[in-house]
Formats: structure tokens, sequence, C-alpha cells
């Protein structure tokens, strides 16, 4: 008989750009009836794009989204028919929540990024790392995720502008104050609102990944959460 799961995912901790790696993960442990991410829903996050998982809006409070995902976590094992209990996080405060899911005889999947601490990992019956494949250009075959080609090359000045490209720079021109740009974490929830653009689609994997590639149509600064990205019109002006 095939397993039944409950996926929970920290939705203020892990990425939703590793939305297909978590499904694709939790289906070859067996069947994920249960597929519900934990956040902040009325902030920016790329989990608003993520097809297959329910939202569940925590609040804006301190650790808002452990407490409730910690609740429904024993409340789904104890009142449910399941088999396993999937906690994808990589925030070691979720220790204990594994350690008591295996006290009461259910088996705990754990998911996270290499960050997760020794504790967490030790309290899963079985612990596996996450953005392992999309953290890393395929060196095999150079895509458009790989590290822009150096000038000598001049890959990414003869790139064409692209629909999806001239997408972008429109979002950009409607969400920008005053030549400020947009802010990169936006671009994910307003391109799939909009567009139905979902970026794991693409080779690049992530929006930072794709606009860098593209540095003669797109600046995008400072590093970190707080990026900001604009389009360059002399890019466009040459590939239109």
């Amino acid at each position: 008989m095939t397993k039944r799961l409950a996926v929970l995912v920290d939705g203020d901790n892990i990425n939703g750009l590793h939305a297909d790696e978590i499904r694709q993960t939790s289906q070859a442990h067996g069947t994920p009836d249960i597929i519900r991410v934990y956040l902040d829903a009325q902030r920016p996050s790329n989990w608003h794009g993520a097809e297959g998982f329910r939202l569940i809006h925590a609040g804006t409070g301190k650790n808002a989204s452990d407490v409730l995902m910690a609740i429904d976590a024993m409340e789904l094992a104890l009142s449910s028919r399941l088999d396993a209990v999937v906690l994808v996080s990589s925030d070691g405060d979720f220790t204990h929540l594994a350690q008591r899911l295996r006290e009461h005889g259910f088996p705990v999947i754990g998911m996270g990024e290499a960050k997760a601490p020794r504790p967490f990992r030790a309290a899963c019956t079985t612990f596996i790392d996450i953005g392992q494949t999309s953290a890393k250009p395929n060196t095999a075959r150079p895509t458009a995720g790989s590290a822009p080609a150096s000038p000598a090359t001049g890959t990414p000045k003869h790139r064409p502008v692209s629909d999806l490209d001239r997408k972008i720079r429109a979002m950009i021109a409607t969400h920008s104050t005053n030549g400020a740009g947009m802010r990169l974490n936006e671009m994910a929830p307003r391109m799939h609102k909009s567009h139905r653009v979902q970026i794991s689609t693409h080779p690049e994997r992530t929006w930072r990944a794709y606009l860098t590639a593209r540095p003669h149509l797109f600046s995008l600064d400072p590093k970190g959460p707080e990026a900001m990205v604009r389009f360059k019109s002399d890019g466009f002006r040459d590939g239109a």
C-alpha cells in the first residue's frame, strides 16, 4: 500500500524556488495528500507561484509560522490516517516536533538546505538535503543559467530579446519609482499572477540567475534580499 504523507513546509525559512523539488522528492516516498506551506502570506514570496501547495497564512507574529505548523503537524498525525510526516525547514526549532512525532510512532522525513543543524537532522527518521541541484550550474552542458560568458564570447550581448524579457521590462516599468527599479523578491509573485510565469521551469531556475545572465538588458543590485532590478533601455532598443 502506498504511504500517505502530510508535507508541511516552513515557508518563512524555505524559498518557494524549491517547491518542485520538494513535491517530487515527497512523491518518491509516498502519496503527499496534504501539502501545506506556512508563512506570512501578505508579504511577497515565491510561494505565491508554487503549484500544488496550500498556503496557510500564519500572521506576522514572532515564530507564528513555526507554532502553527507544529500545531497542525501534531493534529494531523493524531487525527488522520497518515503513514509519515514530511517536515521541510532548515530551522533547528523543529527538532522537538520531529522527536514528538516519532514518539507517537510516525516516521519523520526531514528536508532542508545544507545549513540545517545536526540536532534537527538527527531527530528525523531520515533527512534529505534540497537545493543542491538548483544551486549549481550544469557544467556538462552550458545553459542560460550558467555564469555569464566572458566578453570574448559575446554570448550575453548577442542573446536576442525574448517575449519574456519584454514582459519583465513592462513589469519593472510599472512597479519602479523614480527609476529605482522594483524589488527582486516581488518578481516571482507578480510575474506569475500577471503572466503565469514560473521561473523554476526555465533553465536558470531563479529570477536572480535569469536576470544576471542578461547584463545587457537588466541591472541587479545590491546583493541579498534588498536587491532591486532595473532594465536597460539601450539593450531593448537594439533587440526590440
